[in-house]
């Protein structure tokens, strides 16, 4: 839960508050009429997502097996829908899981409509009415179409996920940080073909304990224990389980048929069909699932770093990637920063922000321990956030050793792009300047084909 790392919201209209973020339910504590007031909406349009849309992937050429990737159990939350948008959806060939969420954004009414978009637009060719629906549901994780295109010549842009659980931080280091971090999951998750799915009803507890005060800390989030599928011959929890990652972390050579056979030996005369152990079926798991779907709670500390030998962590997961990819050392370098500021604050050596600022109140000379932010209060910590932001203010608890360069006037400008040719020598003089750089004269950067 990334929100309770990044969380920055301790005060709001003028009080301090028990949680430490932003809380999603704050636009009503009781569930929406929606529909005449025939129906409850259980969530607000500012919340966690209510159902996966992925079904999963088909193996070869057979239909009718589908890899283990995402199971209707997980889609254990009430879903509204509006039945007369679902109902076109399918039969318009849309699958039913893509045709529930939909019909869910349709369930409330746009806030926006702008001037001169309404009847004008042509819903065969634009998709600005649509958009007015799904542009107003700012839930956790959005899912969004390519913009239809306005010529043959403009350029495509893909299908996206937006990742938008995070709170905006005070310092670009940090933005940076949590920006790159979770790039560079999604990357991990396609290219190690991971399964990070747990039920929905397990994502909204761990939403509301991430809003809760020093989460990081204090609290613990369910989350999935087995990245990768369990290999044949793998014991229960609690039994002998040896996963794929404990093998890699207890150095034993994962080509070697020697542990294949240690896993079967206590229970050889005992498995199914398929090769797994009975003894693993009846083994103790978290409750809900299979042991190869099973989900625990997890402090934020043990999902980023790892727990035990079957779980590797984010974190090691991301160093991981960058290695197989062959990540230069500079960029390395940059990215080592950017964990290592991120592992500080998953273990408390580092405050969160919201953190920081409850102590800034409860330290201020005007403050009486009322949840009082008066203006003089309020006025103090915006100039301190702004001087930490701008680099004029380090403060150890929140960044440790890293400081921001100070952001001055000096040598800012503005100028609109020059589209006049520049001459040769001027150009020759821009890449003698760019060749100095380190990276260009790190040896054999460049070798030769």
């Amino acid at each position: 839960r990334v929100v309770a790392v990044d969380c920055r919201t301790p005060a709001e209209r003028g009080m301090t508050t028990h949680d430490d973020d932003d809380d999603p339910n704050n636009e009503t504590s009781q569930p929406q009429l929606a529909a005449k007031g025939q129906r409850r909406i259980y969530k607000s349009r500012y919340d966690s997502i209510s159902t996966f849309i992925y079904q999963g992937a088909y193996i070869g050429n057979n239909s009718a097996g589908m890899e283990n990737r995402i199971l209707n159990t997980y889609n254990d939350i009430p879903v509204e829908i509006d039945e007369d948008s679902y109902r076109l959806l399918r039969e318009a060939g849309v699958d039913p899981a893509l045709s529930q969420h939909i019909a869910h954004l349709f369930i409330r009414d746009p806030l926006v409509i702008f001037d001169g978009a309404v009847e004008e637009v042509d819903d065969q060719t634009q998709t600005e009415h649509f958009e007015s629906i799904q542009s107003t549901n700012w839930q956790t994780v959005r899912w969004k179409p390519p913009p239809p295109r306005l010529s043959p010549n403009c350029p495509h842009i893909g299908w996206r996920t937006e990742f938008r659980s995070m709170e905006i931080q005070l310092t670009d280091f940090e933005n940076s940080a949590f920006t790159v971090f979770i790039v560079l999951l999604t990357r991990v998750i396609i290219s190690f073909d991971l399964n990070l799915y747990i039920p929905l009803s397990r994502v909204d507890q761990n939403m509301q304990r991430a809003h809760s005060r020093d989460a990081a800390k204090r609290s613990k989030f369910f989350f999935r224990r087995h990245l990768a599928p369990l290999e044949e011959g793998d014991d229960g929890y609690g039994v002998k389980y040896n996963s794929m990652f404990a093998r890699i972390s207890n150095g034993h050579d994962t080509t070697s048929s020697s542990m294949v056979m240690s896993s079967h030996a206590a229970d050889s005369d005992n498995v199914d069909e398929n090769g797994v152990s009975h003894q693993r079926k009846k083994a103790p798991v978290a409750p809900g699932s299979n042991e190869e779907n099973s989900y625990e709670e997890m402090t934020i500390a043990e999902i980023m770093n790892g727990k035990g030998d079957y779980f590797p962590g984010l974190i090691p997961l991301v160093l991981a990637y960058l290695e197989y990819t062959n990540c230069d050392d500079l960029t390395m370098e940059q990215m080592m920063k950017y964990m290592d500021f991120i592992q500080k604050r998953t273990t408390g050596e580092l405050m969160t922000p919201a953190s920081w600022i409850r102590k800034f109140i409860r330290k201020h000379p005007a403050y009486k321990f009322d949840s009082v932010v008066s203006d003089e209060i309020a006025y103090d910590l915006m100039i301190a956030c702004k001087d930490i932001g701008e680099g004029k203010r380090h403060e150890p608890e929140l960044l440790g050793d890293f400081r921001i360069r100070p952001i001055e006037k000096d040598g800012a400008y503005d100028v609109k792009l020059d589209s006049r040719r520049v001459n040769n020598n001027h150009i020759l003089h821009l890449l003698r300047r760019y060749s100095r750089r380190k990276s260009f004269s790190e040896p054999n950067l460049f070798p030769a084909a």
